[in-house]
């Protein structure tokens, strides 16, 4: 095996591991407990978790996706979560090799993720994340190889204030609240991290794959659904489209039209 190759599969690795910690992270969060302590334990029976019951995806399987002790079944997105960052850290290190970038960026899309799954199960996305998260995209755009101070500004700006007046109107004509705080400084951290240029195409993409999800569970669901689908998931799915493809989509919309 070439050290190219070696040193990608170290990176496959070291995203599992990372993605266990996102798992961490979308469990205690939304119930505002510690991610560093105590150690990892079964919801259910309370029973510690032994490492070799925690390695990242291999445990899952291994246990079938149960705890070993009381046999209660473990949440579906454990595994996901921990392929995703596999995946993610993989194709970043491809493109950026073993450099600051390639940290960074692992940084603001495992963001995304953990926002993204928090979202879907308690539909909220904490300021733990967010927050922080737009003054990281500030530190970020002072380092050479991003982009500029004033674009991640104008696109933190842009990115929450477009948000908030949308909200704001459709909350005024309607009288139900059409995106909460949190998709909104979701948001503002994409455009702190991407800039002002890429979000309209993020909100583009975000309101396809919205509306695609939301006719297939309507499809499938028939015509009492009337489930409210979280915002956040759509926007991170944009947000990474744009990262990863993002010249190449605007480059085909412009052909287009």
């Amino acid at each position: 095996m070439g050290s190219g190759l070696l040193m990608v599969c170290w990176s496959g690795l070291l995203g599992l591991a990372l993605g266990s910690f996102m798992n961490v992270c979308i469990y205690r969060l939304p119930i505002k407990k510690s991610i560093v302590s105590p150690p990892s334990s079964c919801p259910e029976c309370g029973r510690k978790i032994r490492f070799y019951d925690n390695i990242p995806l291999l445990s899952y399987f291994i246990l079938r996706g149960k705890c070993r002790y009381c046999g209660t079944p473990m949440a579906w997105h454990y595994p996901v979560v921990e392929a995703l960052a596999g995946l993610l850290s993989i194709a970043l290190f491809i493109r950026y090799g073993l450099s600051y970038q390639y940290i960074l960026s692992f940084l603001f899309t495992a963001s995304l993720v953990t926002a993204s799954f928090i979202d879907l199960h308690h539909r909220i996305i904490p300021d733990v994340i967010t927050l922080p998260g737009i003054a990281a995209g500030w530190a970020v755009s002072l380092l050479p190889g991003t982009i500029s101070w004033q674009d991640a500004i104008i696109g933190t700006l842009a990115g929450g204030g477009s948000l908030f007046i949308i909200a704001f109107v459709y909350e005024k004509i309607t009288g139900r609240e059409g995106m909460g705080g949190g998709d909104i400084k979701l948001l503002a951290m994409i455009g702190a991290w991407m800039g002002w240029r890429y979000l309209y195409l993020t909100v583009l993409l975000a309101s396809v794959a919205g509306v695609v999800v939301g006719v297939v569970f309507l499809l499938v669901a028939g015509k009492g659904f009337r489930a409210r689908s979280p915002c956040g998931p759509f926007l991170s799915l944009g947000a990474m489209a744009c990262f990863f493809f993002g010249p190449a989509m605007m480059n085909g919309l412009r052909t287009f039209f």
